[in-house]
């Protein structure tokens, strides 16, 4: 069984922030509704995947149910008498979370930054500053994105009852020359026209992660879709 995991939400809480941020969100008053419907769809994805992080996830899932219940009921108060926000707690951790992640990507950032500096000693005439940033491929488009269109895709396969078990002969490094292909041959696709043919799920898991990795690569670019739950893929022109 091939497992997954996602890198780039650290934990339940970092997705939270991203939800956020994404959507203007003060993070003093959050809309638990909506906030945990997403949640839950995210969760639900997780699910699907295997993933090995699914624990956490779920566990805050269950809070923010929680927190939604309280919210439909009335106020508790202390012993001031004012009333208990049932999203103190869940606001004070993501604070806290909050700061310790900006001052991880600010000591990150210095350590990139510095690695790429190398200064003569005693030579002034040596430029001192960073070198420009790459531009990004990823443009408009969110991990998110990339996810909920992932799911779309799962969701699109038809479950087959399967009695005789055999191998399936799918790998990364194919996948990869099949994206390739595709890409090459219409310059632009969408990632649901891309899989349109795929009936295997293992084919369609192979499948998404050549893509991240044709993306990590610079041989490939993504870029949003006037379809919600879908996204482009588009050939990045050499240099």
């Amino acid at each position: 069984m091939y497992k997954i995991r996602l890198d780039h939400f650290e934990g339940p809480l970092d997705l939270l922030l991203f939800f956020i941020k994404r959507d203007e969100l003060n993070i003093y008053d959050i809309p638990i509704s909506k906030i945990t419907k997403e949640f839950l769809e995210y969760v639900n994805l997780i699910r699907m995947m295997d993933l090995e992080v699914a624990g956490d996830f779920i566990l805050m899932a269950s809070t923010l149910m929680h927190i939604k219940v309280r919210m439909l009921l009335p106020r508790e108060v202390d012993d001031k008498g004012e009333e208990i926000d049932p999203r103190a707690d869940l606001i004070k951790a993501l604070l806290e979370y909050k700061r310790y992640k900006e001052v991880s990507e600010e000591f990150s950032f210095l350590e990139s930054t510095q690695r790429k500096v190398n200064i003569r000693g005693n030579f002034d005439g040596d430029v001192k500053e960073s070198p420009p940033e790459f531009d990004i491929l990823l443009k408009n488009v969110t991990v998110f994105d990339l996810a909920k269109a992932f799911k779309k895709a799962l969701e699109g396969i038809k479950k087959v009852v399967v009695h005789e078990i055999k191998k399936m002969p799918v790998s990364i490094d194919e996948q990869i020359e099949f994206i390739l292909a595709k890409v090459e041959e219409m310059n632009e696709i969408h990632f649901l026209t891309l899989v349109s043919d795929i009936r295997e799920k293992i084919r369609l898991v192979v499948t998404f992660i050549a893509l991240l990795e044709l993306t990590k690569m610079n041989k490939i670019g993504l870029k949003e879709s006037s379809n919600f739950n879908d996204f482009v893929l588009y050939k990045v022109s050499d240099g």
